[in-house]
């Protein structure tokens, strides 16, 4: 059921079943069971799998007490949202495919998943790539490995996304 969902988000946005193929992305069902990992910068509770949340929340905690500043933008995402996201930038006029270097096609994304996360950190704007050079990459890079977390996304990364060093996810 999850899977055809996720191909009729697609159709509407005009990704054809080729370019899923010449990708080669991976599918994410969506969570059954999330639970609240904190308010992100939006002011929101958002929401990850139970063992994401717990992980999030220690690594954060663990940051914290050593100086440093790990904010949670975003979690969980449905194939919907996922979808209303893309829609809105080629509303704006963005061609689809600089929009799916940047935002996966519903169902292709880690978000739907529950267990990835977008992180930022004060005085960076959020989902810049700038966050590289901020004390907050440099402590996940060398601890975020400690809770289970990955970055996905280096530079050159097979899937063919842009570069974003502010994207972890969970390796429940």
């Amino acid at each position: 059921m999850s899977r055809s969902l996720a191909q009729a988000h697609c159709a509407e946005l005009g990704i054809g079943r080729e370019q899923l193929r010449a990708r080669r992305l991976r599918f994410f069902a969506e969570a059954r069971w999330l639970t609240p990992a904190g308010l992100g910068t939006d002011g929101r509770d958002k929401m990850l799998s139970p063992r994401a949340a717990q992980a999030w929340q220690a690594m954060q905690g663990a940051a914290a007490a050593q100086g440093v500043s790990l904010l949670l933008i975003s979690g969980f995402r449905s194939y919907a949202f996922q979808a209303a996201l893309i829609a809105a930038k080629l509303r704006r006029g963005d061609p689809l495919d600089r929009v799916l270097k940047i935002n996966a096609p519903p169902g292709y994304s880690e978000h739907h998943s529950g267990r990835a996360i977008d992180i930022g950190t004060e005085g960076c704007a959020a989902l810049d790539e700038a966050f590289e050079h901020t004390p907050a990459f440099a402590w996940l890079q060398r601890h975020a490995r400690d809770y289970g977390f990955v970055m996905s996304y280096p530079r050159g990364n097979v899937e063919g996304f842009l570069y974003e060093p502010w994207h972890w996810c969970h390796q429940s």
